[in-house]
């Protein structure tokens, strides 16, 4: 029975489904766009991690500043996203066809979840971190060697993802490897898409709530001096670092929880252009992070502190002050 003929219940995996866009323009408009923005993701994501290590000696990682950490942990997980992508598009591009075999596909798809609910976690403490210095001038405690920073953002999403594997809720959903598209819809909406929108919702929030708290105190402290103005305006500068990160991830996923959310209540009425902006936005995280990246770089280039312990000591950004462990 062709596939493209089979009735929702003749279809047991996401092998029953037809390959999107076969024989179309489509194939191709979604599969080399997808693979030239990966590409320059993944390259952006390795310049990074060299610019980060160039400067500073890996052999005191947990003594950076939170600002250096996050670029790399950021950097690291576009990097294991852009792999797993290229190589899971790169085959269907070449077979037209799903990923064979299917443990290869699981695989994939297990690599995707993985990484992409890690970097949701990550920018969501980096906001809620943000948020906590701007409001209250807390930092969050991620514990000796960042272990509970890393458990959360990274254990949890590897926990969730191998089970899904283990329930055979991964596989091919048409386009790509991830959630399988007859047995995984379910289980992608609710690792996938709720917790997206949720965070996403919150970290907009906070993103308006730190921004407007900033620009009341940045007025308000143009009119002071002293110590405590130079301490209050430091710990605004890596308000305004981490915030960058929030603004990066709203932009690189709100296409992907508008997509998800249509899919789920309409999964025959979503646009085309909605699927093909998903393609676009999810893959270019790497280069968001660079331009954040250079952004805070050149800010702390410019920023001369004359107190010891707010010295720019390296030509990263090191916002906050160092952590002992």
């Amino acid at each position: 029975m062709p596939k493209a003929n089979m009735s929702a219940g003749d279809k047991h995996d996401g092998y029953d489904l037809p390959v999107y866009g076969a024989d179309t323009y489509l194939f191709y408009s979604l599969h080399i766009p997808a693979l030239l923005c990966i590409t320059a993701s993944f390259v952006s994501a390795v310049i990074v991690l060299v610019l980060s290590y160039k400067a500073r000696n890996i052999r005191t990682f947990f003594k950076w500043t939170k600002s250096e950490r996050f670029v790399v942990y950021l950097a690291v997980c576009d990097g294991s996203f852009n792999l797993a992508h290229f190589t899971d598009h790169f085959h269907i591009l070449v077979t037209r066809d799903h990923v064979y075999p299917k443990p290869l596909c699981q695989f994939y798809g297990l690599m995707l979840a993985e990484f992409i609910t890690a970097q949701n976690l990550m920018v969501n403490i980096v906001a809620i971190n943000a948020f906590l210095l701007m409001y209250f001038n807390r930092n969050l405690n991620f514990g000796t060697k960042d272990y509970r920073l890393l458990s959360w953002t990274f254990g949890i999403p590897l926990v969730g993802a191998a089970t899904a594997a283990l329930l055979k809720q991964l596989g091919p959903n048409g386009s790509f490897c991830y959630f399988d598209g007859v047995t995984g819809n379910t289980t992608n909406f609710l690792f996938t898409t709720v917790p997206l929108c949720i965070i996403l919702l919150i970290n907009t929030t906070l993103y308006i709530l730190i921004y407007r708290k900033l620009s009341v105190e940045t007025r308000r402290l143009r009119k002071s001096i002293g110590q405590q103005s130079r301490t209050i305006a430091a710990n605004h500068s890596a308000v305004r670092s981490m915030s960058l990160f929030v603004l990066a991830f709203i932009v690189q996923w709100w296409a992907m929880a508008v997509y998800g959310v249509w899919a789920f209540v309409n999964p025959d009425g979503v646009p085309t252009v909605v699927f093909h902006l998903v393609t676009t936005f999810s893959n270019i995280g790497g280069i968001l992070n660079l331009v954040v990246f250079i952004i805070i770089r050149k800010r702390s280039l410019k920023t001369v502190n004359p107190t010891a312990d707010c010295t720019i000591q390296s030509n990263l950004p090191r916002i906050e002050k160092p952590e002992t462990g």
